[in-house]
């Protein structure tokens, strides 16, 4: 017998209860736990008006936001669509069935305006990383940072050579990130060497190019992430710069420790981050160990003797070479004392031209010059503590726990979808940073912490 669905009837009243239709061990939900907007209106009324018309509420654009980052949703028309059809993301907002929901372009104003003059996300991102010390997923013991390329949103036909004269005062070039770079550059000044092609779109966006690939324009969005169970404690935008991301992981390193009150024993990072500076600001000032590879070039290819077959006499100030003569920094008394300093920040030591004429090595240490000339760093204390970390098993295991921070990457621009920015400008691509963090750490609690269902939950 054929069955017929019953009930086509219109009925006059309807009993639905939104929480029961959100499974217990959906994402959203096992989110909720943690998320704490108890201060959220007094950090924001100082930006609000008293008088006019009441403004949507900030805690629904929160969730939202929080909605699309957790999820992918990168377009903010698209995020009010499916906010409006999925019972769970209403269910998140706290919106019932007939609520309406924000349009699109609210969200614009505000992030332009109270959410980004209040500080509030990097407010938010610190509530959620004092919530996963507060879990027990940060320990402290271990940080690991880098950078990542990421996409600006910024056409690369757009971009013109450096050497080319701008007019900045086009009215077409009235734009906030055009504003925003200009304020910076005369604060600061140029970071670096200036760059190839700057965007006339988003000017603070950094040419470059992966080996064998296309350049384009883009930031870096830098992690500084507790390695016991991947945590991101902090991160900062930059553009896509050595200079700036090395910069950046101090800035990191200085507000996790003033903000959070915690400090690692030691930083796993890779080549780029174990320049001289770098390493002696770790060991000297932060008393912090480098569980990074040295950036070394003395290292020689050809042959000859590298600086390694030297040995370093620290008493005597001078280096001693195969021969056993001394390489030293001075070989004669000075009226006014010299430091002997390079721009570098290295002190070049040089044997006699006398010891390295008569010398049998010669053709093996110096064949093409007169003598031998070593460049020490003024960090060298420091690179040679990096160094002999090595071999131990501490650093070993940190080879491995630098991963951690890769794999957060991976997870931002596959899954989360952040691998081209929305926004424009340093201040955009920070938002755009904190929120991907703050999702991806939300993430990690409601998956790393356990959840107790009650009987008649919803499964």
């Amino acid at each position: 017998m054929m069955g017929k669905k019953a009930g086509d009837e219109d009925r006059l009243f309807y009993s639905f209860n939104l929480d029961k239709h959100v499974p217990a061990e959906h994402l959203l939900r096992r989110i909720d736990r943690f998320l704490d907007f108890s201060q959220l209106r007094q950090r924001l009324e100082p930006f609000y008006s008293h008088t006019g018309r009441p403004s949507i509420d900030p805690e629904l654009m929160i969730r939202m936001l929080l909605v699309g980052y957790c999820f992918g949703i990168r377009s903010e028309r698209r995020l009010c669509e499916e906010v409006h059809l999925n019972l769970a993301y209403r269910w998140f907002c706290r919106l019932g069935l007939e609520d309406e929901v924000p349009d699109h372009s609210s969200f614009s104003k505000n992030r332009h305006g109270r959410f980004r003059e209040s500080n509030l996300f990097r407010q938010l991102f610190e509530d959620v990383v004092r919530r996963c010390m507060s879990e027990g997923l940060v320990r402290g013991d271990g940080f690991a940072v880098d950078a990542s390329i990421v996409q600006a949103d910024a056409n690369r036909r757009r971009g013109i050579p450096n050497e080319q004269p701008i007019a900045w005062s086009d009215p077409q070039l009235a734009t906030r990130a055009v504003r925003e770079y200009l304020e910076k550059l005369e604060r600061e000044g140029q970071i670096g060497a200036p760059p190839k092609n700057i965007s006339l779109t988003d000017p603070a966006a950094r040419w470059t190019a992966a080996p064998g690939c296309p350049a384009y324009f883009a930031y870096s969005t830098n992690y500084l992430v507790d390695v016991h169970a991947g945590v991101i404690v902090d991160v900062e935008a930059t553009a896509a710069h050595r200079t700036e991301e090395t910069e950046a992981t101090k800035a990191m390193l200085e507000r996790v420790e003033c903000r959070l009150g915690i400090k690692p024993s030691h930083l796993i990072a890779d080549t780029a981050y174990g320049t001289g500076p770098m390493l002696g600001w770790l060991v000297d000032d932060k008393q912090i160990e480098p569980h990074i590879p040295v950036w070394d070039k003395t290292e020689r290819e050809d042959g000859t003797f590298s600086r390694s077959d030297f040995t370093w006499d620290e008493r005597a100030d001078e280096y001693h070479c195969p021969g056993d003569k001394p390489l030293r920094r001075e070989w004669r008394a000075f009226i006014k004392p010299r430091t002997h300093i390079t721009k570098a920040e290295t002190i070049i030591y040089r044997a006699r031209e006398s010891d390295c004429g008569s010398c049998p090595l010669k053709a093996r240490c110096c064949p093409n010059t007169k003598f031998r000339k070593i460049a020490r760093s003024l960090y060298e204390e420091a690179r040679d503590r990096a160094r002999a970390l090595r071999n131990t098993p501490g650093y070993l295991q940190s080879r491995k726990d630098r991963k951690k921070v890769e794999v957060l990457f991976a997870h931002m621009k596959r899954i989360l979808r952040v691998n081209r920015l929305r926004l424009r400008g340093r201040t955009g691509a920070h938002d755009e940073f904190l929120l991907t963090a703050i999702a991806q750490n939300l993430r990690r609690l409601a998956l790393m912490t356990p959840i107790s269902i009650p009987a008649g939950a919803p499964g």
